[in-house]
C-alpha cells in the first residue's frame, strides 16, 4: 500500500521560505533579501544532495537498527551488479564464510543476467534497487524520470527474482529533494553507509580493507562493489581481494554478516528468503 509524502522537516522549512520569499516580495519588503534567502536555501539542499549520509532530504539508513546492534550485526552491501565474472566469485566467498550480503542491482544488469540474479536469491541473499541504468545524471533527474527509473528497476528486479525490493540506494549515493517523494510512493527506504571502501576508483586492495576496518562497530553498514569494480595492478577486481579479509575480520571480532533484511528483523532467520 502506498503511503503520502511526508515531508521531512528541512523540506518543510524550505517550503515556508519559499512562501516567506514571495510574500516579502509582494508586501515590497525587497525582491534582494528574497532572492538571497532563496538561492541560500538551494545551496543547502545541493550541498545535502551531495552528501550521501544526509537526512535533510528525508529518510535515510545509514545504520543498522538497535536491536541489530545488539545482536552484533554487520551489513555488507554490494553495489552495480550484477557481473558475470565478479559475481559468482563473490558469491562462493560470502558461502565460505557462511555470511549473508545485499546486492543493490542495477535494473538493466539483472535483465541481462536474470539467471545470476536468481543464484544471488537462490544462495540466501538479497537484491535491492540501485536503479534501472545508474545514470550519471541521476541527482538532477524531474520527478517523472526519477519515477520511470526505479519503478523500472523495481519491476525488473520482481519479475526476474520474484522478490520485490524494499530498499533503495540512490547511484553514488547522490540525489535531489525530489527523490523522497517517489521513495515513499513506491515503499521504499533510502539506504546509504556506515563506511566505505571506495573499491571503484582504487587500486590498492589493503587501504580498501583499511577503510573498512578503521572504527568498525555493530550496526555499520558496509560498501563494496561487484560492478565497476576497481582492479588491482595484477588485474583482479579488488571486491575478490578485501572480502575474504574483512569476513575474517568480522569473524574475529564476533560480528555477523547479514542482509539488511535479516538485519531488520533480527529474530529472523533465512527461512523464507527463497520462498
Amino acid at each position: 500500500m502506498r503511503q503520502p509524502w511526508k515531508p521531512s522537516p528541512a523540506i518543510k522549512a524550505s517550503a515556508v521560505l519559499h512562501l516567506g520569499a514571495l510574500s516579502g516580495v509582494a508586501a515590497g519588503l525587497g525582491w534582494p533579501w528574497a532572492v538571497g534567502g532563496i538561492l541560500a536555501n538551494h545551496a543547502v539542499l545541493t550541498i545535502a544532495g551531495l552528501w550521501p549520509r544526509s537526512t535533510l532530504l528525508g529518510s535515510n539508513m545509514r545504520k543498522l537498527s538497535a536491536p541489530a546492534c545488539d545482536a552484533q550485526h554487520i551489513a555488507i552491501t554490494i553495489d552495480d551488479g550484477p557481473d558475470p565474472q565478479i559475481t559468482p566469485q563473490v558469491l562462493d566467498i560470502l558461502d565460505a564464510a557462511g555470511a549473508q550480503a545485499t546486492f543493490f542491482c542495477i535494473g538493466k544488469a539483472v535483465e541481462a543476467h536474470p539467471q545470476l540474479a536468481r543464484e544471488i536469491i537462490r544462495r540466501g541473499h538479497h537484491i535491492e534497487n540501485h536503479s534501472y541504468a545508474h545514470r550519471h545524471y541521476f541527482s538532477v533527474m524531474g520527478l517523472d524520470q526519477l519515477r520511470k527509473e526505479i519503478s523500472r528497476a523495481q519491476s525488473v528486479i520482481s519479475q526476474t527474482t520474484g522478490h520485490t525490493p524494499v530498499y533503495f540506494r540512490a547511484p553514488a549515493g547522490l540525489r535531489s529533494p525530489l527523490l523522497d517523494p517517489v521513495l515513499q510512493s513506491l515503499n521504499l527506504q533510502l539506504v546509504s553507509w556506515t563506511r566505505r571502501g571506495f573499491d571503484t576508483v582504487a587500486t590498492d586492495s589493503g587501504k580498501v580493507l583499511q577503510r573498512l576496518e578503521k572504527g568498525l562497530a555493530t550496526g555499520d553498514i558496509l560498501l563494496l562493489h561487484d560492478g565497476n569494480a576497481g582492479m588491482t595492478a595484477s588485474g583482479r577486481a579488488l571486491v575478490l581481494e578485501v572480502l575474504p579479509k574483512l569476513l575474517d575480520t568480522l569473524r574475529a571480532r564476533g560480528f555477523r554478516a547479514v542482509s539488511l533484511r535479516i538485519a531488520a528483523d533480527p529474530l529472523n532467520s533465512l527461512k523464507g528468503v527463497a520462498e
